[in-house]
């Protein structure tokens, strides 16, 4: 009898161990914990990107003067203007162009509806788009150039710059951006999110 109270005793010993390890467990909760778990650990493994530091205004001065119906000279270059997901992939296709033997720097980001309306409109139009069209009002787009010897260039002129354009062209679509260097109004340094203005804004709204 002794030896028979001794094995309960050892097994609902087992038994508690097991279950506060965590060996035991309901079947029905499992998949819901592991697939909880999984979420969490790709947030703590997931790689924030940062922005890189702002160049000096004289390595704008030359692409100031090659385009000054651009006035780049006035172009917001604030990161934090920006849709943030929106630049998460802006750094992503920045860090494969530098892969690729072309670094790049942000010509502009976030456009008001009055810089915008100003760039449609004089006698030398830069955009087809109007203030409050343009996906640069809402963060979710911008336009890169490449930098050669600390100097931004922008020429279409250039072969290296326009190598640069292609590659992010190539870089930009795939991780599923759109180029501006596709459309019959070309824009070559120009990304962003695909998809309509408004589905994309609807979208944001009802996050």
């Amino acid at each position: 009898m002794l030896p028979l109270v001794s094995l309960l005793v050892v097994g609902a010993v087992v038994a508690i161990t097991l279950h506060f390890a965590g060996y035991h467990r309901d079947p029905q909760f499992m998949p819901n914990e592991y697939a909880h778990g999984i979420q969490i650990r790709q947030a703590l493994l997931e790689e924030k990107l940062v922005p890189p530091p702002p160049l000096p205004p004289s390595a704008f001065v030359d692409a100031v003067a090659e385009k000054p119906q651009l006035a780049l000279d006035k172009a917001d270059r604030d990161w934090s203007k920006m849709d943030p997901a929106f630049v998460q992939d802006v750094l992503r296709v920045m860090g494969r162009m530098k892969a690729r033997g072309f670094p790049m720097v942000l010509l502009e980001g976030f456009r008001s509806a009055e810089r915008q309306n100003r760039l449609a409109g004089g006698g030398t139009k830069v955009t087809q788009a109007k203030g409050g069209e343009s996906k640069h009002q809402y963060g979710l787009a911008a336009d890169l150039a490449p930098v050669r010897n600390g100097k931004v260039v922008i020429s279409e002129r250039d072969p290296w710059a326009m190598q640069a354009y292609n590659a992010l062209g190539e870089e930009s679509r795939a991780i599923g951006l759109t180029w501006g260097g596709v459309w019959s109004f070309r824009d070559y340094g120009h990304i962003e999110r695909t998809g309509s203005l408004r589905a994309l804004l609807a979208r944001r709204n009802d996050k």
